[in-house]
C-alpha cells in the first residue's frame, strides 16, 4: 500500500523557511542541519524530509519564496527622489538582514549551482532589473542623459554596495549609510547636481 504524504499547510511552509532564512544568517549554509530546522519550527525532522527532500532543496525552496521589493512603484517625479524613496522603504533593519543572509549562503553557492541561481533570480535580477527601468524612467524625463556611460553601471554598483558591506568595516549599512553612497557615488556618475544645489 502506498504511504499517503502527509501535506504542509501554506502558514507552516512559511513558518519553516523564516526558520531556514534565520538560521542561514546565524550559522550559515554548511552549519544549517535538517534537525535544526526541525528544532526551531518544533517539527519532525522525517516530516521535513518527506516534504522538501534534502537539505538544498529547502533551502533553495526558502530562498525562492522571497518577495522582492517592486522599485518601480515608487514615483516621486525625480530620480533623486525616487533613490532616497528607495532607500528609506528597505530601512536600517533590511539593509542589515539582507547582506548577513547572503554571507550566511556563502560559499556554498559555489558547490551548489542551484543555490546560486535561485539567489540570483529571487534577488538579485529583479532588484537590477526594476533598478534599471527606473533609470531609464529617469532618461525618458531627461534628467539623465541617454548616453550616460554609468547607466548600466548603477544597479550592479548599489547591490554590490549591499552585498559587500559586512566584508568592508564594522560600520553597518544604514539608510544614512546608502544616501551617502548615493550623493557621493551615483548621482555624480549619472551627471546630477549635488543635493544641495538643487532648487
Amino acid at each position: 500500500m502506498a504511504v499517503r504524504r502527509t501535506r504542509i499547510t501554506p502558514l507552516r511552509a512559511a513558518q519553516v523557511y523564516e526558520a531556514v532564512l534565520a538560521l542561514l544568517r546565524e550559522v550559515g549554509y554548511e552549519a544549517l542541519t535538517m534537525e535544526a530546522v526541525a528544532a526551531r519550527v518544533r517539527a519532525g525532522k522525517a516530516t521535513l524530509y518527506r516534504q522538501w527532500g534534502s537539505k538544498p532543496d529547502l533551502v533553495v525552496a526558502a530562498l525562492g519564496r522571497r518577495e522582492p521589493l517592486r522599485i518601480t512603484q515608487i514615483d516621486t517625479g525625480s530620480l533623486r527622489g525616487d533613490l532616497y524613496a528607495l532607500v528609506e522603504s528597505v530601512g536600517d533593519e533590511a539593509l542589515q538582514r539582507g547582506p548577513t543572509l547572503h554571507l550566511g549562503v556563502g560559499s556554498a553557492i559555489r558547490d551548489h549551482p542551484q543555490l546560486r541561481r535561485t539567489l540570483r533570480q529571487a534577488m538579485l535580477e529583479p532588484a537590477m532589473r526594476d533598478l534599471s527601468l527606473l533609470l531609464r524612467r529617469a532618461v525618458r524625463r531627461g534628467e539623465v542623459p541617454e548616453d550616460c556611460p554609468a547607466l548600466d553601471l548603477v544597479p550592479g554598483m548599489l547591490c554590490s554596495v549591499v552585498l559587500a558591506r559586512p566584508l568592508l568595516g564594522e560600520e553597518p549599512l544604514t539608510v544614512a549609510v546608502m544616501r551617502r553612497h548615493l550623493d557621493a557615488l551615483v548621482f555624480p556618475a549619472l551627471g546630477l547636481r549635488p543635493a544641495s544645489t538643487v532648487p
